[in-house]
């Protein structure tokens, strides 16, 4: 309109404003802000958290080797022989005989010729994808597939595709019209081998006939079987009897330590090695994270005594939260026994009540999940009575009627209006 004045400038900072942040807020002052907890010990089957021992049902130390001796050794004798960093990356300086001895470890481990390792899980899936897949390609990723999966789509240059959650005939329907254009270029398929929210796993065997079928490679995101499932321990793709095209694994849950690694063909790592921007551009893993990495891998794929104690020990919770009342899921074979929510408020308000009784557990709130829930797990540490002891706090806040009495509390006192919502 002429003459009208300009509008003024957006400024980048405005979007910091977002209306969710007084809700975040406003559960921060009520001590209801479950995200960004200091720990005040190390992180075993329980810990120290606000001066008092809790159990701890929140963590990815499926395996309980933070704290095991061999593990901690390992680590300070690399920091003793190496120093605490590399201060370059892979490239250049920042390559070790770790790094060689554990991809060598790894690659035979998951049953693939080659392996790579990287700082971190997140950029290893976000490396592989985005250096992978081109102009022309696509990426086709369950809908509950990991951020990192979903991220290294999007920052390829190639197409993303979602798939319904472990639905075979959905895939299938994305790939079969993909392949109907002679044009379009090469295909991934991305899935978690056991989702990490629900505990789930994929339906392997399927999918790779799948990708059989319409000459798709296969990447199958262990970070959460490693370790756990298979046999010695080797993911849900060696318990399947499944041979993906590429393997993720990560160091930050049954491997007590930080890191992550893709394992595939040779000349899949060479290209990566080469021109894969997250491992050219980043700082290499520390010396302690490598050792603790691979002292815990020896361990874990030697020790099947773990596994077998994290199968019992979360069939026990599962079937002593459901014969509570609680709607408890997760797959019969995995650690991840996730707790659903009726909504927002009412799963904040039982995630508070559990860590007033000693029990720490995790918080998954939408976006993040598609409904409010409390992600649980186990280790192979835990005893019998630690996880009963967990089972009792959960049993008192139901007989007692906690979570609805907090409720009505809150809800009538609060003059800001929390999310209530179902997600």
């Amino acid at each position: 309109m002429p003459g009208a004045a300009p509008a003024p400038p957006v400024d980048i900072f405005d979007r910091c404003s977002d209306p969710r942040m007084a809700d975040y807020k406003a559960a921060d002052e009520l001590g209801l802000n479950p995200f960004y907890r200091e720990m005040g010990s190390e992180i075993g089957p329980t810990i120290t958290y606000d001066g008092r021992e809790a159990v701890m049902l929140g963590s990815n130390n499926y395996l309980g080797l933070t704290t095991d001796p061999r593990v901690k050794k390992a680590a300070v004798e690399a920091v003793e022989r190496y120093g605490t960093g590399v201060t370059g990356s892979r490239l250049l300086n920042g390559t070790l005989p770790l790094h060689s001895e554990l991809e060598e470890f790894l690659a035979d481990w998951v049953g693939l010729p080659s392996a790579l390792v990287f700082t971190t899980g997140y950029t290893a899936n976000l490396g592989l994808i985005s250096t992978l897949v081109q102009a022309g390609d696509a990426v086709f990723c369950d809908s509950a597939a990991h951020a990192s999966l979903v991220d290294g789509a999007r920052l390829a240059e190639g197409d993303l595709r979602a798939f319904r959650h472990n639905r075979p005939n959905s895939l299938n329907r994305g790939l079969r019209t993909w392949r109907a254009n002679p044009a379009n270029g090469g295909v991934l398929v991305a899935v978690d081998g056991i989702y990490s929210m629900e505990g789930d796993w994929a339906p392997l065997a399927e999918i790779r006939a799948l990708c059989d079928q319409y000459e798709a490679r296969l990447l199958v995101d262990e970070a959460h079987a490693l370790g756990v499932v298979g046999p010695e321990g080797a993911g849900t793709a060696a318990a399947t009897g499944v041979r993906p095209d590429l393997v993720m694994g990560t160091f930050s849950k049954s491997l007590a330590s930080c890191g992550g690694f893709i394992a595939g063909p040779p000349e899949v790592i060479t290209y990566l090695r080469l021109f894969c921007r997250p491992i050219l551009f980043t700082a290499s893993n520390v010396p302690a994270s490598l050792g603790a990495a691979l002292a815990a891998a020896k361990i874990a794929r030697a020790e099947d005594w773990r596994r077998e104690a994290v199968v019992s020990l979360a069939a026990r919770l599962r079937k002593g939260l459901t014969e509570l009342g609680y709607d408890a899921g997760g797959d019969s074979h995995s650690s991840i026994v996730p707790v659903h929510g009726t909504d927002v408020l009412s799963t904040g308000l039982l995630w508070r009540a559990l860590l007033d009784r000693g029990v720490y557990t995790n918080c998954s709130l939408p976006p993040a999940v598609p409904k409010p829930m409390l992600r649980t797990s186990v280790m192979a540490t835990h005893s019998d009575a630690q996880i009963d002891r967990a089972l009792g706090a959960f049993a008192e806040i139901a007989e007692q009627g906690v979570v609805d009495a907090a409720r009505e509390r809150f809800v009538g006192s609060l003059e800001l209006e929390l999310d209530t919502s179902p997600g």
